[in-house]
């Protein structure tokens, strides 16, 4: 750590923050919001911190109990899944996608379901497909469609 510290700081000029910096093997690292999985081959994927972040700002977006109209949700929702997308969509782990999609899908279906107030029905993903999602203008985390 100390010989890449001087290395950093004199011949590239930067400022390396220690509470921040660490030498270690890159699966057991995170670096601005992802990780690396520990295969013969590494693959790129989002760390669990920023999953975490994802799904708290999805569910202050998608409030239940507020009273904002579909619309209204799905624009915002929309503004923030593109940024989000734009960041961390080039993942190599697409199975984590796949579960955030369907986690956001079930969580869209509950907050319609609350200003319906619908009782817990399998028909809602009936009534509510993902195509009804897609043409609100929200994008799939999976890009598949």
């Amino acid at each position: 750590m100390e010989s890449v510290t001087r290395f950093i700081t004199t011949k590239l000029k930067l400022t390396v923050k220690q509470q921040k910096s660490a030498v270690a093997r890159p699966w057991e690292r995170k670096f601005l919001g992802f990780s690396f999985t520990n295969a013969g081959i590494p693959k790129r994927r989002i760390a669990p911190k920023a999953v975490d972040r994802f799904k708290e700002r999805v569910r202050e977006l998608t409030q239940r109990n507020k009273g904002v109209s579909l619309e209204r949700v799905a624009e915002r929702l929309t503004r923030y899944l593109r940024g989000w997308l734009g960041y961390f969509g080039k993942c190599e782990t697409p199975s984590l996608l796949q579960g955030l999609e369907e986690w956001l899908r079930r969580r869209l279906r509950s907050a319609i379901w609350r200003q319906w107030r619908l009782a817990n029905s399998p028909a809602l993903s009936i009534a509510l497909p993902n195509a009804f999602f897609d043409s609100l203008g929200i994008p799939r985390l999976t890009g598949r469609r």
